[in-house]
């Protein structure tokens, strides 16, 4: 199985860097039967049926991009270097790993300044990483980064332009509960209140889970034979609650459709050992490919993806590797707008 099964070509005028407003104005693709239906996201209740249920990521995005000033006394004086931290997840001892840009002009021992009171240190230098020891802990960093930082866009848009206020509210779920991720689980950005609740009110039922998503997301395969790709580890939780509510849809009857990869990706983690949902806490680095044995969903509700990524893999391993080029295709010629600010796709395998 070669990294090049999983390439098409993408005008780069379909990738998005503003979402669609209102949330739901979003297109939305039908892969259903053999068939494809051009329809928006607020239509969604028609291709659902009552018993049908949702599992949402609750994750938050914290504002994980910090830039500061590196300050160093030589015998020349004093300079200052502009430092750029993304952070990527925390240390059990309560330091962050983080990218940093340039890591060769910060040094093992030398503090970064953010503004907002919020200071680090580098502690460790490690492939390409930083090991960062914060001056605040608890509910005072919380409230300093989220005045000092901003939303970690992917680098797809960051390349194209610099977050801002908007950023705040647009890559953020209106039921995200649980800070922790540095990516947003962008398939579930399409939903507002008014969705949900008519979702309710037709008998589709939705369950919660977390997984706090990793800068991971958007490395690059770089191996030729994607089945020797190791995959990024990221914190997930099915709580007992939701992992008694999903078993039960399946046993009447109803199908489990995950909105995003994130949610997939953890629940299918959760039936790993028995071929069952459970209750499951912990790292999970499952990675999804054609041939992969589904064990509890049915649909997935998705954004459109990077040529040649993990995610690629995963939509072909549900819906076949014929079925997602023929999907694909037609996005393309239709227009849809790629990734995490872009259109939703609902796929549903034969």
């Amino acid at each position: 199985m070669k990294l090049s099964d999983f390439d098409f070509d993408l005008p780069e005028r379909l990738i998005a860097t503003r979402p669609a407003r209102p949330r739901t104005a979003a297109r939305l693709l039908v892969a259903e039967g053999g068939g494809i239906t051009d329809a928006v996201v607020r239509d969604l209740g028609q291709f659902l049926r009552p018993g049908d249920r949702l599992v949402l990521n609750d994750t938050a995005v914290i504002p994980a991009r910090l830039s500061g000033l590196r300050a160093r006394q030589s015998a020349q004086g004093l300079t200052e270097a502009r430092i750029e931290v993304t952070l990527l997840e925390p240390g059990p001892d309560g330091t962050w790993a983080a990218m940093v840009k340039p890591l060769k002009k910060l040094a093992e021992g030398e503090v970064v300044r953010f503004g907002a009171g919020l200071e680090a240190s580098c502690e460790a230098k490690h492939e390409g990483q930083a090991i960062l020891r914060f001056n605040l802990e608890g509910e005072a960093f919380d409230a300093a980064l989220d005045a000092a930082g901003a939303m970690p866009l992917p680098p797809y848009i960051a390349a194209r332009r610099a977050a801002d206020a908007q950023d705040r509210e647009d890559y953020q779920t209106v039921w995200a509960r649980h800070p922790g991720a540095v990516a947003a689980p962008t398939a579930s950005l399409h939903f507002d209140d008014a969705l949900l609740d008519s979702l309710r009110e037709m008998g589709v039922g939705v369950s919660h889970v977390t997984l706090h998503v990793g800068a991971g997301t958007f490395l690059p395969v770089k191996v030729e034979d994607v089945t020797t790709h190791k995959m990024h580890a990221e914190w997930g939780r099915v709580s007992e609650a939701a992992a008694q509510e999903i078993a039960e849809t399946k046993a009447k009857g109803g199908r489990i459709i995950p909105v995003g990869t994130t949610a997939l990706r953890l629940i299918e983690s959760a039936a790993q050992d028995s071929g069952q949902i459970a209750a499951w806490e912990g790292d999970t680095d499952i990675f999804i490919y054609p041939g992969f044995a589904f064990r509890v969903t049915d649909a997935l509700m998705t954004n459109f993806h990077l040529p040649k990524s993990t995610l690629m893999m995963l939509v072909s391993a549900l819906m076949g590797q014929d079925r997602i080029r023929e999907i694909y295709d037609h996005a393309v010629r239709a227009e849809y707008r790629f990734f995490s600010y872009g259109d939703a796709s609902l796929l549903i395998p034969d």
